[in-house]
């Protein structure tokens, strides 16, 4: 049984025969610029794991970028989408009322540890989106133009989103971009600027934020500060409490709402229900909540919650589309959230984090090219570079372990902004021995990498 099996190449080349053929169709078919690096066509999915169309089985620490927490078709998603399918496929909100949007506002309501007494929330397709979608609640709530972004942040591919996301290749030939989007530093404490001790860092990240309001604009045109509580793309960095505290210090004084993009880190990922759920700790909530990825397990989705009367300030007509919040969308989040919490996934997170982590620090001791492990829960980013006093970036290393990975049967991800970081995301349903089988094939990977000095 796929959802059980470990990884196992049959082919004597990736991608085999099979999968070859559709890779051709497929650059034919489809341009570069969506673009794929893995010689994997699936047929199956199950699980942690997949089958392609050769038989070749692999175990996934991508996890679709984070879509898939309860992993691939899951039995009791599949039947709900498919009750759902059999009474309608659509129903538009702006024409017709229909339940299951109603009661996943309800249930997002409800988990979503945003301030407020009363919440509200609506429905997009997806993370880039939802992060839009936050930013324009925000303005209407304070009638402000401009919105803060930090270095490292990936917010998503909309024009406004591609704005807001740091690193600018993904907004290449795209210009000009829009206006009203300032950045500060992100505080990534391993790559400090050079000879700063450490007790200084703090006050150089909150610092950076205020040169913003003095050389770019005033703090009080400044409708929102956008923030991931844990950066993705940027390099799997979590946001130090006490910056998180100070942040949230900064928005109370000049008027400014707080929006965490929980599209990666969301449902379970960092051993919460949402990462933010950690800000407790500081006495710190988020105003407004933008979440995707995970929410209804593969399916286009994506959230924004906030309080009613921050909610109430946007003008009709503004949010919304055709399909947010498409019926079978509901379905499958209703049914994904009512299992996250009744097989206590948060709770399974940190567990696979916990192994995770261990087994990389003893990783960390042999192979000098680990620079830095960090993570919250089941969200683990692992840096590799050439040197650990220079900290250098080893991105041809990175990509030749991917490589050899997936030669392997396991397939994993980079991030960052030098791309020398590989992200575990694997599906928290994944298994003890499939956990156990895909660090051995990742510390192999590691090693032989190692050996070849790239």
């Amino acid at each position: 049984m796929l959802r059980t099996d470990l990884p196992q190449i049959i082919t004597e080349v990736l991608p085999g025969p099979k999968a070859a053929e559709i890779m051709e169709r497929r650059k034919a078919a489809i341009p570069d610029a969506i673009g794929c690096a893995y010689p994997v066509v699936i047929a199956k999915g199950e699980g942690a794991m997949i089958e392609d169309v050769d038989g070749n089985k692999f175990l996934d620490w991508i996890g679709g970028v984070g879509v898939l927490n309860i992993g691939y078709s899951h039995p009791e998603i599949v039947e709900a989408v498919k009750a759902q399918a059999e009474r309608y496929f659509h129903g538009m909100i702006n024409i017709v009322t229909h339940e299951g949007y109603v009661a996943l506002a309800e249930k997002i309501a409800q988990i979503a540890p945003v301030k407020g007494e009363k919440k509200k929330a609506f429905f997009a397709n997806s993370g880039a989106e939802a992060d839009e979608n936050a930013v324009k609640v925000a303005k209407a709530a304070t009638g402000r133009p401009n919105i803060l972004v930090f270095s490292g942040a990936f917010h998503g591919r909309t024009h406004l989103t591609m704005t807001m996301t740091s690193k600018k290749a993904y907004a290449a030939k795209m210009g000009p971009l829009a206006g009203g989007v300032y950045r500060a530093r992100f505080p990534y404490y391993y790559r400090n600027p050079e000879g700063m001790p450490p007790e200084k860092a703090l006050v150089y990240y909150l610092k950076s934020i205020y040169d913003v309001f003095e050389e770019c604009a005033a703090a009080d045109t400044f409708a929102a500060v956008v923030v991931e509580p844990l950066q993705g793309e940027g390099g799997f960095i979590p946001a130090p409490l006490e910056w998180i505290k100070a942040l949230r210090e900064i928005c109370d004084t000049y008027g400014i709402l707080l929006i965490a993009d929980e599209v990666q880190s969301g449902f379970c990922r960092s051993g919460r229900m949402f990462a933010s759920e950690y800000w407790a700790e500081v006495s710190v909530q988020p105003d407004i909540i933008a979440t995707a990825k995970s929410i209804a397990a593969g399916i286009p989705l994506s959230a924004i919650v906030a309080d009613t009367r921050i909610m109430e300030q946007v003008p009709s007509g503004t949010v919304g589309g055709t399909y947010c919040g498409n019926p079978l969308a509901c379905a499958a989040a209703l049914k994904t959230i009512e299992i996250m919490e009744r097989e206590h996934l948060a709770e399974r997170s940190l567990s696979i984090g916990a192994k995770v982590m261990e087994r990389y620090q003893k990783m960390q001791l042999k192979y000098p090219i680990i620079g830095d492990i960090r993570g919250m829960g089941g969200m683990i980013g692992i840096e590799f570079v050439k040197n650990t006093q220079t900290k250098e970036p080893a991105d041809g290393m990175t990509a030749e372990i991917i490589r050899l990975c997936a030669s392997k049967g396991l397939l994993v991800e980079s991030a960052g902004t030098y791309h020398n970081v590989i992200r575990f995301l694997a599906p928290l349903v994944i298994t003890e021995e499939q956990l156990e089988a895909g660090l051995d094939i990742f510390e192999e990977a590691i090693q032989e990498a190692s050996q070849k000095n790239l």
